[in-house]
């Protein structure tokens, strides 16, 4: 690494992480608001808690804002190595601005990759701990499951589903296959190869008594990966525990398209954040006769929040299956990468 690296480096790095910081602080304070959850820690574990469940929220959210926050950093650092005249010195000794973009893109790609398998991984961890403590207020706790296979379909409901899903207690089933509006309810229902099994249950028809049933079995495609994924948000899952899930038999679409589009951000992180960094040298990088950047500056940003409406409107359509999951989640990124490019080819080699 180079005297010019490590300068412009500690620039962009020390601006960087001011701008994460003050990021971080303001969605901080606007999280604090949230009283209920701070007392409830609090009252569990003392007033550390509550403000370990504040940061690790506000953690959570930065992670997610922090294509928009490197971008603003970076163009704070590259204001700051003009207004010290040393990107003019740089220029003036024959370094070009792609030899000053690799060693910030070298570092941007280790620090998202720490940040999405180190960080993330923490923040997942420490918020569902967290959220164990919380009562889930609002939320009966009931699951309705719609349920097909080899011509049968019926509904499934249960008041108290175990951790995971397999095992379900007070269950009432809705048979809508049958044409005279069967239904079962049953203290316990488990998931076992490709059925729901009954040990004991009871089955109710119009117009004739109660039947007793006994190791009854309802089939369906729900496999126990299906149930573990619909137990917990996509978003709340680790790296390691998303590669799991795909690597189970997760048959239900939906539910697949949710984990791949979650597996796929946090690769394409990388690619995300170095996308932000070209834009911040395409719009600010250039050499200038005056100090004033004010046009410069109002564009690349605006730029770098269209990339991010963009960039999470493709991951909810990648969610939803409207879009590939992978091209949902890079797509985005090699569009700030290309215009970025784009831009710095126009200004520096005179290339359109």
């Amino acid at each position: 690494m180079t005297l010019i690296d490590q300068v412009v480096l500690r620039r962009l790095g020390s601006r960087i992480f001011m701008s994460v910081a003050v990021m971080f602080g303001i969605i901080a304070l606007a999280d604090s608001l949230n009283t209920w959850r701070f007392e409830h820690l609090s009252q569990i574990g003392g007033p550390l808690l509550g403000i370990l469940g504040i940061v690790t929220s506000a953690l959570r959210w930065s992670l997610g804002v922090l294509p928009v926050t490197l971008l603003i950093g970076a163009i704070i650092g590259l204001l700051d190595l003009q207004s010290r005249r040393e990107m003019t010195v740089i220029k003036a000794t024959g370094v070009s601005v792609w030899a000053m973009l690799r060693a910030p893109i070298i570092a941007v790609a280790i620090g998202a990759v720490v940040a999405s398998v180190a960080v993330d991984t923490l923040v997942v961890l420490t918020n569902r701990s967290l959220s164990l403590s919380l009562p889930q207020s609002g939320n009966s706790g009931t699951l309705w499951l719609e349920q097909s296979r080899d011509g049968q379909t019926y509904i499934l409901t249960s008041t108290h589903p175990h951790q995971g899903g397999t095992t379900l207690e007070d269950v009432t089933i809705f048979i809508t296959s049958s044409p005279v509006g069967d239904r079962i309810h049953a203290k316990l229902v488990e998931l076992q190869d490709g059925q729901w099994f009954i040990p004991e249950g009871i089955r109710f028809q119009p117009d004739a008594a109660p039947k007793r049933i006994e190791n009854f079995g309802l089939p369906t495609y729900t496999t126990a990966a299906d149930m573990g994924v619909k137990f917990a948000n996509p978003d709340d899952l680790t790296i390691f525990e998303v590669f799991g899930a795909l690597s189970s038999r997760v048959t239900d679409p939906q539910l697949r398209n949710g984990v791949e589009m979650r597996f796929a951000g946090l690769l394409a992180s990388p690619l995300v954040l170095i996308g932000s960094l070209v834009i911040a040298f395409a719009f600010t990088a250039g050499y200038r006769r005056t100090n004033k950047y004010g046009v410069a500056v109002l564009y690349g940003v605006v730029l770098g929040f269209v990339v991010y409406v963009v960039q999470e409107m493709a991951s909810m359509a990648g969610g939803a299956g409207v879009l590939d999951p992978t091209f949902a989640a890079t797509g985005p990124a090699f569009v700030a990468i290309v215009i970025g490019v784009t831009v710095l080819l126009h200004k520096e080699d005179g290339r359109t």
